[in-house]
């Protein structure tokens, strides 16, 4: 999962500080929020070819570990 969570960059001027997929302007939450309205993973490939299938898979290990933490309000 290390090599997953490594595609993650977190940079103070880009998008706020938001984590990011491997320095790209995507974030994390963009991702999560492709994959939450219903869209597959194909289709999130395909409308964004600077995305990699293990990039997809690097923003789900992210949200896992982000919401094993202490503090996190479940609804």
């Amino acid at each position: 999962m290390s090599d997953l969570l490594s595609r993650i960059t977190i940079e103070p001027g880009k998008r706020s500080g938001k984590p990011c997929v491997r320095g790209l302007r995507i974030t994390v939450a963009d991702v999560l929020g492709w994959l939450a309205s219903g869209e597959s993973a194909a289709s999130i490939l395909g409308f964004h070819p600077d995305l990699e299938p293990d990039d997809i898979l690097a923003c789900l290990a992210f949200a896992a570990r982000e919401v094993d933490q202490p503090g996190v309000i479940a609804a």
